[in-house]
């Protein structure tokens, strides 16, 4: 990003609200600036603020809000303390029932001015709870000496930093409310200023902390790890290097799974696994795929990007076989073990980098009659232009960037000859900008 190496002028001005941007700042064209876009932190659509530069840039200039002159109706009062600081939410002065709509509006957007398509169809926005549901994330840790105390949380507004919280209401209770109390414990180590970061992640019978450290853990520290653990009922993890050398600092087997109860289905997972942050999100997000995909009892369904089975296994229930591949080899053998631990023998498992050319490999060439897909932030037109499209009567897309999306959309609907049936957003994400979505398409 080229940004001017002037002197930033920080005299704050006054300025109507636009918009609202795709990562949930206020959108401005200052008057005297020659209309130049300003993205404005903490401000909505509609209100007249007062703000102060942050950066200048060639194209936009961006800024925080210092005052509300004049607030939009669906201004709220946000309810954490850390709002405005803590970069992990955005949107918490924007009424819960509009933030979906905003993230409906950036995903139409997209679909628009990206990849030149509409949906037939807007389907209704899929929302779970907004509080307290997030299961799995990271908290960076940093010993500041100038504080004299070591910081534990998200990243602030400026990444460069650590938001110093004392709590998280976005992440499940039973870890949300011991931000403090972490903290306070790795000022107690010896190695507090070995250790960036701890990850959590939660099961339906256990939490799990896995423990980045830079230098061995002494005797004292490993010790401090298995009491506060048993304290406050986490299983400790030990991360001393790359993903591999994870492992718990205590023997014992931890049960991390959860239940897909609608589809009796259990998956078993490691701590630094993907799997969905928003637990109750995700089991109406499932019952939405399945119900768009549409596949019945004598359909081959192929799932892209399957993960740990998050939706194969589901589908393994009502269709005759579907196939599942992931570019994580550690993913693929869960997932292998996890059918076999449903019962479930008509779900196969591969590994492959779907980014590269695959039209060699077996399950490239067998014949499907549906393809579900749910790839990363990167989107999946290296594969799209792989597979042979025409055998599938519907694809069902799940994404979590609406940029990428929008392309391979453009790519489906206008090269390809499918018609993009419907989309809409899921709040997986509340109180940030992240936009999940779901587009369903059918061959023409």
């Amino acid at each position: 990003m080229a940004r001017s190496r002037s002197r930033l002028d920080r005299t704050p001005f006054q300025t109507d609200i636009l918009d609202l941007s795709h990562d949930g700042r206020g959108v401005a064209r200052r008057e005297g600036e020659g209309g130049k876009v300003t993205f404005i932190s903490g401000a909505l659509p509609g209100e007249v603020v007062r703000a102060e530069p942050t950066a200048r840039n060639r194209h936009f200039d961006e800024a925080r809000t210092v005052e509300v002159l004049q607030a939009s109706p669906q201004r709220v009062t946000p309810r954490c303390p850390h709002f405005g600081v803590c970069a992990g939410c955005v949107l918490q002065h924007l009424d819960e029932d509009q933030q979906i709509v905003a993230k409906q509006r950036v995903l139409l957007d997209n679909l628009t001015r990206i990849g030149h398509v509409t949906p037939g169809t807007v389907l209704p926005p899929l929302v779970g709870d907004s509080w307290g549901y997030r299961r799995k994330g990271r908290f960076s840790v940093r010993r500041v000496e100038k504080k004299d105390k070591t910081l534990v949380g998200f990243r602030e507004q400026d990444p460069r930093f650590v938001a110093d919280l004392t709590q998280c209401l976005t992440v499940i209770p039973e870890i949300g409310l011991k931000v403090a109390a972490l903290s306070a414990f790795i000022e107690t180590l010896d190695g507090k200023r070995d250790i960036p970061q701890v990850e959590f992640i939660a099961g339906d019978d256990a939490i799990v902390l896995t423990i980045r450290h830079m230098q061995p853990l002494s005797d004292a520290d490993k010790a401090a790890w298995a009491g506060f653990g048993a304290e406050h009922g986490f299983a400790i993890f030990l991360q001393p290097g790359g993903v591999e050398s994870v492992h718990p600092l205590l023997p014992g087997e931890v049960p991390l799974s959860f239940r897909l109860a609608p589809w009796n289905v259990e998956l078993a997972f490691r701590p630094l696994d993907f799997i969905q942050v928003n637990a109750k999100l995700n089991e109406k997000m499932i019952a939405l795929a399945l119900e768009l995909l549409d596949a019945g009892p004598d359909e081959r369904v192929l799932d892209l990007f399957c993960g740990l089975g998050n939706f194969t296994l589901p589908l393994a229930r009502t269709v005759r076989e579907v196939v599942g591949v992931e570019g994580e080899a550690g993913l693929v053998a869960r997932a292998k073990e996890n059918a076999a631990r449903n019962g479930l023998d008509n779900a196969q498992f591969f590994a492959a980098d779907l980014t590269q050319d695959q039209r060699q490999t077996p399950w490239m060439r067998q014949g499907f009659d549906k393809l579900l897909l749910d790839p990363p932030r990167s989107g999946a037109i290296e594969v799209l232009q792989q597979l042979p499209l025409k055998q599938f009567k519907r694809i069902v897309y799940v994404s979590c960037h609406p940029g990428s999306l929008a392309r391979d959309a453009g790519y489906l609907v206008n090269e390809q000859g499918f018609t993009l049936v419907s989309a809409g957003a899921m709040d997986m994400f509340p109180h940030t900008a992240h936009v999940e979505s779901i587009a369903v398409f059918e061959k023409r």
